[in-house]
């Protein structure tokens, strides 16, 4: 998309964050909606955008939590990719329940609860060798002494035994061979390194002075070749995606640098470059809800379409802002880095704060944003110009064994059970199914709105018209 906006003026260009807005931050204020649509969804940092169809090969299990027994499905989730390909993945966050039909980002550990949990590494090696990576059954079951073994029973018990790391659940399989595997996998465990990312770009964002290349910006990825498609009106701009020779490009591979080639003569605005490929997502990586849906663990991967974004703004003179956004769990909340390459200070205003990073500079502000609450951060000026950071921040597994008596009951959504007979627990807990109702989250949002919506850039605008995006 392409877009012109104006940083030309004093040097002075304010992002403003208003307080929270009124109401929204009170508990049971708002009900959280179903899972965002395309095109309200957060800006993907890179990876594989998929659905949950729900919970498909599974067999019961008993939680031990506050002297009480919750019986509930453990197994194996499939989620349908953006653009082909299917997953399989595990639950990494017992307590909560996932929502049907909802939207997940391939997303690193650190931006999830297993940043913080020292036990990830075994979830990975358990993941490695069980079903459905090892779809020898009988040899797993010979290996780990537990009797015959089905696609169900080892998919209990291979949740069970990552439940054990991921909650530090009191956690055990009803069927017996399905315990068996579980208690094996828990002792056999060894930590092993987070996987990387399926496609990435790094920077995903990227500023400086119209009339040069802007960059550069590297692919990550296992895939063989990724494709760019280069910003929206590219042709009728003049701008291009080049190569590090300067050559303009439409493919590239691992460790690749692409440029921006921005024309001396373009109005100031910003341009953005996708890269797709096709590849099997690596065993290990998590998958985060786009709004608040029990987190994921990837077991298996059809190859599958993965793409990632990055964006490049430019001017003559003054400021030139590049900014890009990440959760921090670490310090919960969601960083907000700005880079200036102008040739003016770039001043702004964040929570109160006022900030200003010199020509030449970077900084890194970490906005608080309380867990489990949605945040959205859209920063707009002239012509059109907007960027959006929005997500929810869900960095810790829930530490509640599930609803109190009177409290509301997730039930397993029928398309999800699979058809499936299992006894029912004295509390259904927070079902590893999908269900149809949303749970009331105290204070789901939270509003960051100034003049209408959003932390607003204001810029003065440039004499002449401007295209809008």
């Amino acid at each position: 998309m392409f877009s012109a906006f104006s940083v030309r003026g004093r040097g002075s260009v304010r992002l403003a964050v208003a307080a929270l807005v009124s109401g929204l931050f009170a508990a049971g204020s708002m009900v959280g909606a179903g899972p965002a649509v395309a095109d309200d969804a957060p800006r993907h940092q890179g990876g594989a955008v998929a659905t949950l169809d729900g919970l498909t090969t599974f067999d019961r299990a008993v939680l031990r939590d506050g002297g009480r027994n919750h019986e509930l499905p453990a197994g194996l989730f499939e989620m349908t990719v953006d653009g082909g390909g299917r997953l399989k993945t595990y639950c990494i966050d017992i307590h909560n329940p996932t929502q049907e039909q909802a939207k997940y980002l391939e997303t690193p550990w650190a931006q999830t609860s297993l940043g913080s949990n020292k036990n990830a590494g075994k979830i990975r090696w358990i993941l490695q060798h069980s079903y459905p990576q090892v779809d020898d059954l009988t040899g797993l079951a010979d290996k780990a002494g537990t009797g015959p073994l089905t696609e169900r029973t080892a998919a209990a018990g291979t949740q069970v035994a990552i439940w054990r790391y991921s909650d530090g659940a009191r956690v055990e399989a009803l069927d017996p061979a399905a315990e068996k595997l579980a208690d094996w996998l828990e002792k056999k465990a060894k930590n092993v390194g987070e996987p990387h990312a399926s496609l990435s770009l790094e920077p995903s964002a990227v500023s400086g002075k119209a009339g040069g290349r802007l960059g550069p910006v590297t692919v990550r990825t296992d895939a063989d070749q990724v494709t760019i498609t280069p910003p929206a009106d590219a042709a009728a701009s003049g701008i291009k995606v080049t190569g590090k020779d300067g050559l303009p490009v439409t493919a590239a591979v691992n460790g690749s640098e692409l440029y921006f080639d921005i024309p001396s003569e373009a109005t100031d605005g910003s341009a953005e470059l996708t890269v797709q490929a096709t590849t099997s997502v690596p065993v290990g990586r998590a998958f985060a809800g786009v709004t608040k849906s029990q987190t994921q663990i990837l077991a298996g991967s059809s190859r599958s379409t993965v793409s990632a974004t990055a964006t490049a703004t430019w001017a003559t003179a003054g400021p030139i802002p590049a900014l890009s956004a990440k959760k921090n769990c670490a310090k919960g909340g969601v960083d907000i880095t700005a880079t200036n390459t102008g040739d003016e200070a770039f001043r702004f205003e964040l929570m109160g704060f006022e900030h200003s990073i010199a020509a030449g500079e970077s900084r890194t502000i970490t906005v608080p944003v309380p867990e489990d609450q949605a945040y959205d951060f859209t920063i707009t000026g002239p012509g059109g110009f907007s960027k959006s950071f929005k997500g929810v921040l869900d960095c810790k597994t829930t530490g509640n064994a599930g609803p109190s008596p009177d409290g509301p009951v997730s039930q397993l959504a029928p398309a999800s059970a699979g058809g499936a007979a299992g006894g029912t627990s004295d509390t259904n807990l927070a079902e590893t199914g999908a269900s149809s109702t949303t749970p009331m989250i105290a204070g789901i949002a939270i509003a960051f709105v100034l003049v209408g919506g959003g932390a607003v850039f204001f810029v003065r605008r440039k004499q002449g018209p401007s295209s809008e995006e």
